[in-house]
């Protein structure tokens, strides 16, 4: 249940639930901004209306970042459906701003992932740029949704990746005068030539890292595009050196990894000979003898159907590494208490060989279902009984117990800030005290279906020490039956702490943070 990657580079009308209509409706609720002529926010054409002179992937990017900002959608990075869902995307282009353009290609397709991700990253970042120039506060605060995501793509084009101006001068413009009315776009000209002025001059007005801590903090929230809170909240754990070094990470391109299916008997040989023929650069594993790194080429991983087809999944080296924690051996019932996506539940599964059982339980049913279409896909499907229900009410009714439950608890994901790049603005510090809780009741819940002798594995996809070790020691004061077994047989060196605790790094070791403890029930 913790924030886990799914499968989605694209997000689709089909995918996600966000209607146009409802961007219209945003738009009318706020105060719109209108430089020159106003005109409606959001313009009535008639459908089918194409227009070949407007850029696909801006046009793409403006609408997909209106959909995850105002919408709800995920800023996933991945799409099952690989290249077809390019025409699912403009169709939605279509109908949320009334007219399509061109065909995404695939060079379209990697430019919508590489604005739309960038975007969101640094979206703090931007918005003090495009605040500065504006040199009006409401002006800013009053811009209508489609308008600021059009200045933001411009802003991410000129500065981070060093389009040529002119042309993203030119084809920003371009979609605001179309998208909106002609007076916007003679605006977003007028800014976006500043900019590049004030660019050329090396004269950005960017804020100085001075002054007290929370100025300090504000500074560094905005060089680095993240929220004030998590700049506090990590320099106070990690110190500022660290912290710095966390947030650029963050704000990288994030690698992925790929772990073969043994349980289809595919072997990383095998799965390593595929990449080689789809040309995707690779390398092995450091950590997990089946799992591949790749920095570039997963949309060719998915158009080819390896992940279709059972032949490997994505999934991060951390979260692998988590398993091994749990090491799952033949013959064992487990019980995954927050099973869905799935991934941790699949490899669970293939490493039985063919004996035992893997009990998958979540409260959504619909992503239950999935995982057990995959399970078939992966041909360990035999292994796998999926439950229905939540685990607090589950652990009250069932007398039922396990040799070992894996609790990958509900958590803040600021371990994965780097794939999930939405993320960062989705948290507030008071879902801190609240995901705490929910922790302390999940893990007290996980606790009854441990057998005597048996071993709960408590995990998270979180950096915090207050959602990691900070909820095993509670819950070790309140369950002295329990003990902490040491991880140092199961991972490598590194990634043990002084307490006998799994995590990850993500500076330190380049993969998501996550967290694992690994406890004992006495007999």
């Amino acid at each position: 249940m913790a924030h886990l990657l799914s499968f989605r580079v694209y997000l689709s009308a089909e995918t996600q639930n966000v209607s146009p209509e409802s961007f219209k409706r945003i738009q009318k609720t706020r105060k719109p901004f209108s430089p020159g002529k106003r005109g409606p926010v959001t313009p009535t054409r008639k459908p089918q209306n194409l227009n070949l002179e407007v850029s696909p992937h801006r046009a793409v990017s403006a609408v997909r970042l209106m959909r995850i900002e105002y919408g709800g959608a995920f800023a996933d990075l991945l799409n099952e459906k690989g290249k077809g869902s390019g025409s699912n995307e403009m169709s939605y282009v279509e109908r949320t701003i009334g007219f399509r353009t061109r065909d995404l290609d695939d060079r379209d397709l990697r430019l919508v992932t590489d604005v739309v991700g960038g975007t969101i990253r640094w979206r703090r970042y931007l918005d003090h740029l495009i605040g500065s120039i504006c040199h009006n506060e409401r002006t800013f605060r009053n811009m209508e949704p489609l308008l600021l995501q059009i200045l933001r793509i411009g802003f991410y084009e000129i500065i981070k990746l060093d389009m040529p101006p002119y042309a993203v001068v030119d084809e920003n413009v371009r979609l605001a005068k179309v998208a909106l009315r002609p007076g916007a776009g003679d605006f977003v000209n007028g800014i976006l030539r500043k900019l590049v002025s004030l660019k050329e001059k090396d004269a950005l007005p960017l804020p100085k890292v001075e002054g007290d801590d929370r100025a300090q903090a504000r500074a560094l929230a905005t060089l680095h595009s993240h929220p004030v809170w998590m700049v506090r909240r990590w320099v106070k754990y990690l110190g500022l050196d660290e912290a710095t070094k966390l947030m650029t990470w963050n704000n990288n391109d994030p690698g992925f990894s790929l772990r073969a299916n043994t349980g289809k008997d595919i072997t990383r040989s095998d799965l390593v000979e595929r990449l080689n023929d789809l040309k995707v650069p690779h390398e092995l594993s450091l950590h997990l003898e089946d799992f591949v790194r790749i920095k570039t080429g997963l949309q060719n991983v998915v158009q080819a159907g390896l992940l279709k087809e059972g032949i490997c999944s994505v999934q991060d080296e951390s979260a692998g590494l988590v398993v091994s924690v749990v090491k799952p051996e033949p013959g064992e019932r487990i019980m995954d208490a927050c099973a869905a996506p799935g991934g941790k539940t699949l490899f669970m599964a293939s490493c039985l060989k063919g004996q035992g059982m893997i009990y998958a339980m979540d409260v959504n049913e619909g992503r239950l279902r999935i995982l057990g279409e995959t399970a078939k896909s992966h041909q360990v499907d035999g292994l796998i009984t999926t439950i229905h229900s939540d685990l607090r009410a589950f652990a009250e009714t069932k007398e039922v117990q396990y040799d070992k439950v894996l609790l990958d608890a509900p958590c803040s994901g600021l371990g994965v800030l780097s794939k999930r790049a939405d993320l960062r603005w989705n948290r507030k510090l008071e879902d801190m005290e609240e995901l705490t809780k929910l922790q302390d009741e999940f893990i007290d819940s996980a606790s009854k279906l441990v057998k005597p002798g048996g071993f709960l594995i408590y995990s998270t996809c979180s950096i915090d020490p207050e959602e990691n070790q900070g909820r095993v020691e509670a819950f070790l004061l309140r369950h002295p039956e329990f003990s902490v077994d040491p991880v140092d047989r199961f991972v490598p060196s590194s990634f043990v702490t002084p307490q006998g605790f799994f995590l990850s790094n993500p500076v330190k070791h380049s993969l998501d943070g996550a967290f694992a403890a690994r406890l004992v029930r006495a007999l």
